[in-house]
């Protein structure tokens, strides 16, 4: 810490108050020790073993002691004095640090407290840098939050005005028989009814959506086989896969793969990502499943080779609501909430989850614990 010439110079006179203080301790100590040995001359030439003490102190000032006394006294003092400016200088510390700290007060948090402390006060230091930068990420993430809800509110807005609109305007034209025939009413009511399944489906991803980014949601921990369980959700997909022209196949290093997880929430991961990749690995015709156990958590690997993802796009992929062809149309059905909820899953599970290309392939790697983390 630098002082100021100001806190220099009242150092400075603080040392010269201090020695002047001390010195007159001294004198007045001498004085009454003299008055009290040449009053009482006879006990004290009694009990004194060194030196005929009443000739001697009667005869001499305090600036007359020998060199040894004198430097005795003079140390002592030099001591006091150095305890006496240590003590101030601490204080002062203290002012800057607390001024620096008002100045952090007042929105300034990416200032730092400058200068050297050590001891406790240097702990004090780095404790009240940490605790601003703690302050700081969580003001961030409380941004970031908001930013989120704004951003929740204008996506869901959109995803379900859209299908609305379309519902009350086919509906519209029925409740004004402004339809040629039977067949035409028909065919607005089952356009109607589609929509509102697409809004069905938002509704619901929304739902689990919430539920799942609750920590506090209870897992159904069950022991199952991982392989036979991605081979079920893969018979689930057969027919949109044919349809599709894509062939799915599982790959695992051992069978069974015993694990233990909350199964109902495991297939909605695994149910997620096959339809990602059924709906947006355009030009594709595989996907692969591999299975393999790294020391205390199985990988799972989801890949397929269609269209692969830009750069940006891997980036953004778990934020809810992405979608990675960015019209946001309804010819995907989708409701970009799909990746959101596998990660919040995997979270849950103490898990991991990434996307990455390699080879020409878009992979999906899904990292779980092979047993419950107590």
């Amino acid at each position: 810490m630098k002082l100021t010439t100001k806190e220099k110079w009242r150092l400075a006179f603080e040392a010269v108050i201090t020695a002047g203080i001390i010195f007159l301790c001294y004198f007045a100590a001498y004085e009454i020790f003299r008055w009290f040995v040449v009053t009482f001359k006879e006990t004290v030439s009694t009990l004194w073993l060194f030196g005929d003490v009443v000739e001697d102190i009667d005869q001499q000032e305090l600036w007359g002691l020998t060199p040894l006394v004198f430097l005795f006294l003079t140390i002592t003092a030099g001591v006091a004095i150095h305890w006496r400016l240590k003590r101030r200088y601490r204080q002062y510390k203290l002012k800057h640090i607390i001024k620096e700290l008002h100045y952090i007060a007042q929105g300034n948090y990416e200032h730092r407290i400058r200068g050297n402390y050590s001891g406790d006060i240097g702990k004090v230091v780095e404790s009240v840098h940490l605790l601003v930068d703690s302050t700081v990420e969580a003001m961030e993430e409380e941004r970031r939050i908001e930013q989120s809800k704004d951003e929740l509110i204008t996506n869901v807005s959109h995803d379900i005005r859209t299908p609305l609109t379309s519902i009350m305007g086919y509906l519209g034209l029925i409740e004004e028989d402004r339809y040629g025939s039977e067949e035409q009413a028909k065919k607005y009511v089952h356009t109607a009814y589609e929509k509102a399944k697409q809004m069905k489906a938002l509704v619901d991803d929304l739902f689990e959506y919430t539920t799942v980014r609750q920590t506090t949601v209870p897992l159904d921990y069950v022991t199952f086989d991982m392989v036979q369980l991605l081979e079920q959700v893969a018979i689930d997909f057969e027919l949109e896969a044919e349809k599709e022209g894509k062939n799915i196949q599982i790959i695992s290093s051992k069978k069974p793969m015993i694990m233990q997880a909350d199964t109902e929430k495991i297939v909605r991961i695994f149910h997620n990502l096959l339809s990602n990749a059924l709906k947006y690995g355009k030009n594709g015709k595989n996907i692969r499943i591999s299975v393999q156990e790294q020391e205390n958590n199985v990988l799972v690997s989801v890949k397929n080779d269609g269209e692969k993802l830009s750069k940006e796009a891997l980036i953004q992929l778990f934020e809810r609501f992405y979608r990675a062809e960015t019209s946001r149309s309804q010819e995907t059905s989708g409701t970009g909430l799909g990746l959101a909820i596998a990660q919040s899953i995997v979270d849950l599970h103490n898990g991991e989850i990434t996307a990455r290309i390699e080879h020409g392939w878009t992979v999906f790697d899904v990292l779980l614990p092979l047993k419950r983390s107590l």
